[in-house]
């Protein structure tokens, strides 16, 4: 299988809403909205016609992904290529962040751009509960719990979100791969819990951005 080589390219000075990205599937169907993140081999990509949803397809389900040709930030992006580790590109700026458990949100000091690409390396732990101890990616087969963060990713897992709105909340766990900023503003780094007075260790973050 040919590997799935991605051009990218970020608009920086359009908002979010004004992108039209085109995912085409091996199939040859054609789906118009916005790329969120290539982790682990999985692409998430929201869809803009009807309800807005989020498709998660495995990257040998897609052919290519068509960007906005208006855009101005021209960078390349294929899993494993010879930027930084997992296809990061060389040359982004890097700040070490501890991200403690019992911390509601942790500022990263770093101002973000809708539309940057940022991506994570994350290692640690943190105790959540009783003989409950999990590292970035979160508790396994996790049930959706309505009062976190997110309540449909993993318990205690990294998370992140932009500005001081609760719903600019996104998933982040212990992959590496590229995640598109929707908005502008101050990075926050916590962790997927609502009830976090019980909660010991840390994880230690490097954010490329």
């Amino acid at each position: 299988m040919s590997r799935l080589l991605l051009l990218v390219a970020l608009c920086v000075s359009l908002p979010v809403g004004l992108w039209a990205d085109v995912l085409i599937l091996r199939d040859g169907t054609r789906v118009q909205g916005e790329l969120l993140s290539i982790r682990n081999g999985v692409i998430e990509f929201e869809e803009r016609r009807g309800r807005g949803r989020t498709l998660r397809l495995d990257r040998e389900e897609v052919a290519r992904i068509e960007f906005d040709s208006d855009a101005t930030d021209d960078r390349s992006f294929a899993g494993g290529g010879s930027g930084g580790s997992g296809g990061r590109p060389s040359g982004m700026r890097e700040r070490q962040v501890t991200v403690n458990a019992n911390v509601g949100w942790t500022d990263t000091g770093i101002d973000v751009r809708a539309g940057q690409t940022v991506y994570f390396e994350s290692t640690g732990q943190v105790r959540w509960g009783r003989d409950r101890r999990d590292g970035p990616a979160g508790e396994n087969n996790s049930p959706q719990n309505p009062n976190r963060p997110i309540p449909n990713r993993p318990a205690a897992a990294l998370i992140g979100r932009v500005g001081d709105s609760a719903g600019e909340a996104f998933f982040i766990g212990e992959e590496q791969g590229a995640i598109r900023i929707r908005s502008g503003g101050r990075l926050f780094l916590g962790v997927n819990d609502d009830v976090l007075d019980d909660n010991t260790g840390n994880f230690r973050v490097v954010v490329h951005h």
